[in-house]
C-alpha cells in the first residue's frame, strides 16, 4: 500500500494536516519550539524545513508513521520509518508475542488486523464464531470488514446489524480521513454497499433460533441493555443463542516501523455470564 502524494512541495501538505488537526500556526508553533512566522514560511514555501522540523513538525500533529515518511520524501529526504513485512525473521518476537496474546484471550474471541483489515492472526474464539461463512470469504487473504458486512459472511448472523454496520463503516470513514489510503477506500465503498439483511433474513434467524432462541433474544434486551450502556454490543447469533459482546482496539505505543504502525488487536469481551458460559463450554469441547 503506497501512499501517493501530489507534487505541490511538502509546505502545503504539512499546512493540510494542520487544517485538518484544527491548530492554528501559531499553536503549532508553540508545540514545535518554533514561530508562527517559520511556520507560515514553511506552509508557503518560502522555507525549506529541515529533516528534524518535518519529523518535529510530523510528531506534533500526529501523523501516521507512514506518511511522515511521505512528507520526508516530499521534503527531500530518506524515509526515516522501515516497512519490514511480518512474516520476516526480524518480526519473529512479535509474531510469537502476538500469537501468545491471542491464546491468553481464549476462549473469547480476539484477532489482529492490519491498516487495511487484513487478517493477520486469530484465535479458536475467533474460528467457532465462523461457522457458516463462506468459504470463498475465508480463503487467504481474510479481511475482516468483508469478513464480517458481506450478505454470506457474519452479516445474517449478527442481530443488530444496523447498528453494528453504521458503528463499522463510521470507524472506517474517520479512518480515512486520517489516512490517505486508496486502498482503504476501495474496501469501504465495497462493503459500505454490500445489501443488509432485510425481513426475509430477519425471518429465517427466528427460524432458527426457536422458541427457546427467540426468548434468549428477548431476555437479552431487558437483562443486559443497562450492562452495556456504555458501549455499543454486538449481539450475535450462535447455535440457537444470543451472544452478546463489547469489542475494543488496541495498538503499539510510539512504533517505529510502519507494519507494527498499522497492526490493531482487536477484542471480544463477554457482555453477559450466558456468552461467557457458552464460549467456555464450546471452545474448551469442539475447537
Amino acid at each position: 500500500m503506497t501512499t501517493v502524494l501530489p507534487d505541490t512541495g511538502v509546505g502545503p501538505l504539512l499546512r493540510e494536516w494542520r487544517e485538518q488537526r484544527r491548530i492554528s500556526q501559531l499553536e503549532l508553533a508553540l508545540r514545535a519550539d518554533s514561530s508562527a512566522r517559520h511556520i507560515s514560511f514553511i506552509e508557503t514555501g518560502r522555507s525549506r524545513p529541515s529533516e528534524e522540523m518535518v519529523l518535529r513538525l510530523a510528531e506534533e500533529l500526529d501523523v501516521p508513521v507512514r506518511e511522515r515518511n511521505a512528507l520526508l520524501v516530499v521534503a527531500g529526504y530518506a524515509p526515516r520509518y522501515a516497512q519490514t513485512p511480518l512474516d520476516a525473521p526480524a518480526m519473529s518476537s512479535l509474531r510469537e508475542s502476538l500469537d501468545r496474546l491471542l491464546t491468553a484471550y481464549e476462549p473469547y474471541p480476539a484477532l489482529v488486523v492490519d491498516g487495511v483489515y487484513g487478517v493477520v492472526a486469530a484465535n479458536r474464539g475467533v474460528a467457532l464464531l465462523l461457522e457458516g461463512v463462506s468459504e470463498e470469504l475465508l480463503a487467504p487473504p481474510v479481511n475482516a470488514m468483508r469478513l464480517t458486512l458481506h450478505p454470506e459472511g457474519l452479516a445474517p448472523r449478527i442481530v443488530n446489524l444496523p447498528e453494528w454496520r453504521a458503528d463499522l463503516l463510521a470507524q472506517m470513514e474517520r479512518q480515512i480521513a486520517l489516512l490517505r489510503s486508496p486502498a482503504l477506500r476501495e474496501l469501504y465503498e465495497e462493503v459500505a454497499a454490500y445489501p443488509a439483511p432485510g425481513p426475509a433474513a430477519d425471518g429465517a434467524r427466528a427460524e432458527r433460533l426457536g422458541a427457546d432462541g427467540a426468548a434468549d433474544r428477548a431476555g437479552w434486551t431487558g437483562r443486559e441493555r443497562a450492562a452495556t450502556a456504555f458501549a455499543l454490543p454486538m449481539l450475535f447469533e450462535h447455535r440457537g443463542r444470543v451472544l452478546s459482546f463489547v469489542s475494543s482496539i488496541a495498538t503499539f505505543n510510539t512504533p517505529m516501523d510502519v507494519t507494527v504502525a498499522e497492526l490493531a488487536i482487536e477484542t471480544f469481551l463477554p457482555a453477559d455470564r450466558e456468552t461467557a458460559a457458552h464460549l467456555h463450554a464450546h471452545v474448551a469441547r469442539e475447537v
